[in-house]
């Protein structure tokens, strides 16, 4: 491991392309072992050939998410080869509003290997870190103080060299600067990539288009309410119920309206 902490990435306080992938969402994945093409099939992308630098990357997001009118969460994904520690990586960058590289893209890619991701989802801040080594997440946390995974705290001494508050309140308005510089010295100690705002706006990208995940089928909804006297309600419905009374309810909302006069016969 590098002995990188927070400070050398101070620089990401005074970074346009890094305030901006902040404030629109962004993600950015590093992945052992596996070339560029290989990781963007592993994400289901379609190959949307090359670009040279960030810009044009971002371009080619702001083509496509015009072209479907901001109707889906498909993105354009960028990749290139960097070196690391124990050979090469694979560099992921999207600016996607936040969705981030998917679990199972995850579980996939390290399954020889190792996964680092961290995400920001614009807007009201959800600032995410992914540690997976094997095909399983070993840390992960939005706050540092709140951290989930197969080894939760196998991070902390490191965390605490870089420079993480690990005292601060976890409900805490979101990640400040100091953070993020954190999370980033935290990903190169990981990995042994230094991120530069030169890496990024001169690599040549590999492109991807990941379509939108499929939703999942539901099987059921559940009602279950609580009133201010204690009293609950619980219920569970299936799909099977739900959709015979929408057609029960479009049945009668369907029916023709028959208006009766005094001599009518009774119905």
């Amino acid at each position: 491991m590098t002995l990188v902490t927070a400070h050398d990435y101070a620089w990401i306080r005074s970074s346009p392309l890094f305030r901006n992938a902040i404030e629109g969402g962004y993600g950015l994945t590093l992945v052992r072992g596996v070339v560029p093409g290989d990781v963007l099939r592993a994400m289901g992308a379609e190959p949307q050939g090359t670009c040279t630098g960030v810009d044009a990357l971002i371009e080619q997001h702001l083509d496509q998410r015009g072209a479907t009118d901001y109707w889906d969460d498909s993105f354009i994904a960028g990749a290139f080869t960097v070196p690391g520690t124990d050979g090469d990586w694979t560099l992921v960058l999207q600016f996607d509003g936040g969705v981030g590289m998917r679990s199972r893209f995850l579980e996939v890619l390290s399954a020889g290997g190792r996964a680092v991701t961290h995400s920001t989802n614009g807007g009201a801040p959800i600032d995410l870190f992914h540690w997976y080594e094997a095909g399983e997440l070993r840390t992960t946390f939005e706050g540092p103080t709140a951290r989930h995974g197969s080894t939760p705290d196998d991070l902390v001494p490191v965390m605490r060299e870089i420079g993480f508050d690990l005292t601060e309140d976890e409900d805490s308005t979101g990640p400040s600067s100091n953070t993020k510089a954190a999370v980033l010295a935290l990903t190169e100690r990981l990995t042994g990539v230094r991120l530069t705002e030169a890496l990024l706006k001169d690599a040549e990208y590999h492109l991807g288009h990941v379509p939108e995940e499929p939703a999942e089928e539901w099987t059921k909804v559940v009602i279950d309410i609580t009133d201010a006297h204690g009293e609950r309600f619980y219920k569970e419905v299936t799909r099977e119920e739900v959709e015979a009374a929408s057609a029960r309810a479009r049945e009668k909302a369907e029916a023709p309206i028959v208006i009766r006069g005094p001599s009518s016969p009774a119905p």
